[in-house]
């Protein structure tokens, strides 16, 4: 029988997911969990602190120390909410938009360059199992489950 978590382990390896850093934008070194934050403010109108942790399925307090350090680096602003300061809304500034783009569109290109290497038909095929797949993930009671 094939070995399918070795699959996974060659996947995310060539994907770069164990690397520290994902990418360098301008002078700026963005680590994977940043362009994951990045990824979702560029998606989202201003979510809060605890909505955007929460799709992410990463907890509060790493969550924060990583806006913490987006902001340092001039690429999120963090606004207290009017009516309740407790709770603090998420934007991308100019930079951080810029650096949210390129990494999404590096990685569009990344994407088209593997699927060159495949027919239409496979192409489909791929990105119909990994929709099933995160499908059966979310309903899964032993895989975590990001809010969507």
């Amino acid at each position: 029988m094939e070995n399918i978590r070795e699959q996974f382990q060659i996947m995310t390896r060539r994907f770069g997911l164990l690397n520290k850093n994902c990418c360098q934008i301008g002078g700026s070194e963005i680590s994977l969990v940043q362009s994951h934050i990045l990824y979702e403010l560029l998606r989202r109108n201003k979510p809060s602190m605890q909505q955007a942790a929460d799709t992410l399925g990463i907890d509060i307090t790493t969550f924060s120390r990583q806006i913490q350090t987006l902001v340092k680096m001039g690429l999120v602003s963090k606004t207290p909410l009017p009516d309740d300061k407790r709770v603090s809304q998420l934007s991308l500034t100019t930079e951080g938009n810029y650096v949210a783009a390129s990494i999404d569109a590096q990685m569009n290109q990344y994407l088209e360059e593997v699927f060159s290497h495949m027919s239409g038909f496979e192409r489909d095929m791929v990105i119909n199992s990994v929709k099933l797949l995160n499908e059966a993930m979310s309903k899964s009671t032993v895989c975590c489950r990001p809010l969507i």
